[in-house]
């Protein structure tokens, strides 16, 4: 069985070590882990956090772990290249290769400059999630307050809307308020992603997907990942049990159809215990999975509807 998935924060790993490798580390992802469980692509995010940003410009932030990303890919070209587009995986796979797509968490890295989407594009990076847990100049972070929640996107979050739509770059609304959610789905021409997030119905948490917005997710022929943190997956306790993902699989599938629903593990980025312990685990989700889906659905889950969406979105 071969893997997508759709969001981690391994590249993080950097700034605590700057000797830490992708190839080989103790967190939960590397090279080697990925080739041993049937990576076929991994979404490598560039968190861009607020913490770190006091007297930084988030743009050197980025500029710095992006050279350290490019490092880490020469080094390890044996095992995994970059993709641009759904060819460049499929390329990669023919040539015994994984690939490895480039991603920003919280698009305060462009403030209200259209030029950095366009340079952050030309760099590779070929996803976006809107907001995190601030307001940008894009929109709002998701909450609780149902007021709150309703502020939908800024007039710049709608320019960068219709120009990731131009260039081929997937809009990630995981994070994002309700009333951003809405109108992400209302004015973008393509499918869009919550690439890490789970059920509300099953755990209420701000950052989960109501029932609506997965049917909304299904009909527009986007793609949500379930993300692994035991907090977005039970109201209470740190485990994150094998089980309890494919409950989350199984209310998306659905509320969203099995074709919206994929991988969003959000791995170095969570803390708490899991059942999978790491990439590693993978095996063992899937064997899960197969309790509750065909052979046929498992594949659409673990690869192919994120690989029909980056074929519908992505470009070089």
């Amino acid at each position: 069985m071969k893997i997508i998935d759709m969001h981690c924060d391994s590249l993080l790993g950097y700034i605590g070590d700057k000797k830490f490798s992708l190839r080989e580390n103790d967190g939960h992802l590397s090279l080697e882990k990925m080739k041993r469980a049937g990576g076929l692509a991994q979404f490598f995010a560039i968190f861009i956090s607020r913490e770190d940003m006091k007297t930084e410009d988030p743009y050197d932030f980025f500029e710095e772990l992006y050279q350290f990303y490019l490092e880490e890919l020469n080094k390890n070209r044996d095992l995994i290249q970059p993709a641009f587009c759904k060819q460049d995986i499929l390329d990669n796979r023919a040539k015994g290769r994984m690939s490895s797509i480039l991603t920003i968490e919280d698009g305060f890295v462009i403030k209200d400059s259209i030029d950095k989407l366009d340079d952050l594009f030309d760099k590779g990076v070929r996803l976006i999630t809107l907001t995190w847990d601030f307001e940008n100049d894009i929109g709002y972070p998701c909450t609780l307050d149902e007021e709150e929640n309703k502020r939908g996107l800024k007039r710049f979050g709608f320019e960068v809307v219709q120009r990731m739509n131009e260039k081929g770059m997937i809009i990630d609304v995981s994070h994002l308020s309700e009333g951003g959610f809405y109108d992400v789905a209302k004015h973008s021409s393509k499918p869009f992603v919550a690439s890490h997030s789970c059920a509300k119905e099953l755990c209420f948490h701000r950052r989960n997907l109501t029932d609506h917005q997965l049917k909304v997710i299904g009909e527009s022929g986007s793609l949500v990942g379930v993300n692994y943190y035991s907090a977005f997956l039970q109201n209470e306790g740190s485990y994150s049990s094998n089980k309890r993902i494919v409950e989350h699989i199984e209310h998306m599938t659905k509320h969203a159809g099995i074709e919206a629903v994929g991988l969003g593990s959000d791995f170095d980025g969570i803390s708490g215990e899991l059942e999978m312990k790491d990439y590693s685990g993978y095996p063992a989700l899937i064997e899960e999975m197969r309790k509750s889906f065909t052979d046929d659905e498992v594949e659409k889950i673990c690869y192919q509807n994120a690989l029909r969406l980056i074929g519908d979105v992505m470009r070089r």
